[in-house]
């Protein structure tokens, strides 16, 4: 079973027992806090597949905060501008919440 579920304007591919690394979720989240997303856009149970206009009706996915901020990788933006002498270089880290998919709830 698996469900496609919309976090903080992304989509994600849920399964029970998998990790995701989502947007951060906030200060206010804290290691082992119970979480549900409500938002399933499809539901797929043994080939029985439902999908949502835009969501599932009753459908959500309960997940377990273990981490509740991780720095991604860096990333570098560079920008310049030939024969000008414009060059500026900035790097960039992305914040994450770590969560353990639990349960995926099919009402």
């Amino acid at each position: 079973m698996y469900a496609i579920v919309e976090i903080k304007g992304q989509q994600f591919k849920a399964e029970e027992g998998k990790y995701l690394y989502v947007h951060y979720l906030g200060e206010e989240t804290k290691e082992g806090d119970k979480v549900a997303f409500d938002k399933v856009l499809l539901l797929d149970a043994d080939g029985d597949v439902k999908v949502g206009a835009p969501a599932v009706e009753g459908a959500k996915v309960e997940c377990e905060v273990l981490t509740p901020l991780v720095k991604g990788e860096k990333v570098i933006v560079f920008k310049k501008k030939r024969r000008k002498g414009y060059r500026r270089k900035n790097g960039h880290r992305q914040y994450f919440t770590k969560v353990l998919i639990k349960s995926i709830v099919n009402a």
